[in-house]
């Protein structure tokens, strides 16, 4: 398993607005979800960097793309989270419509991985990521995060329901148990990535 290419990642830049991306070549994979779900806590853990993505104790307080290079030609990215009820409705909008925009145009974007707290799984805004993204052939790969919170058999039952939930999408959407905290599921979460960069 070739997972020394992540602990290399470097934050690259962020950009308020997609006109700030770096040149559209090389291949991305993006994570998104839901403001509190653990998205950047599992950044740091895939790539062994404490703090590479800032954490805020203020769910939804990044709006930024935040890119991290893992070489020359291919990078992961922070997209920022949705679902946070404190946010202003001008400023949630606006979030929405530049993921929106990154999502349709990005063609060097390999695929997506969404977060979800596991305790509170496949919520509306999950859901429309997943329709999405399906109706694109984009695909998608679940991290039900924070799996240490629920014993063995209610995580187990959990991973189970989002299955059935899902399989009507075929091989195009994927989920996994995911912590942070004890590290469950990190392998295959380095499987996936290394599939989707091409990195034997």
């Amino acid at each position: 398993m070739n997972q020394s290419i992540y602990n290399k990642a470097a934050f690259l830049l962020s950009a308020a607005e997609l006109e700030q991306l770096p040149a559209d070549r090389g291949k991305e994979v993006a994570f998104i979800g839901r403001s509190n779900a653990g998205k950047s806590s599992a950044i740091n853990t895939i790539t062994g960097i404490k703090g590479l993505a800032r954490t805020s104790k203020t769910p939804g307080r990044t709006q930024f793309i935040n890119l991290f290079a893992i070489d020359e030609r291919n990078r992961l990215v922070d997209l920022p989270g949705y679902g946070y009820a404190k946010a202003p409705a001008s400023v949630s909008q606006s979030w929405i419509k530049k993921v929106n925009q990154y999502l349709k145009t990005r063609r060097c974007l390999r695929g997506l991985i969404l977060i979800m707290d596991i305790r509170h799984p496949l919520k509306e805004q999950d859901q429309r990521v997943i329709e999405w993204s399906v109706k694109c052939k984009l695909p998608i790969h679940i991290l039900l995060t924070k799996a240490d919170k629920l014993k063995q058999n209610p995580a187990l039952g959990t991973l189970q329901q989002v299955k059935k939930a899902i399989s009507q999408y075929g091989d195009l959407v994927t989920v996994q148990l995911f912590s942070s905290h004890d590290k469950t599921g990190l392998e295959e979460a380095y499987q996936k990535l290394n599939s989707w960069f091409a990195i034997p």
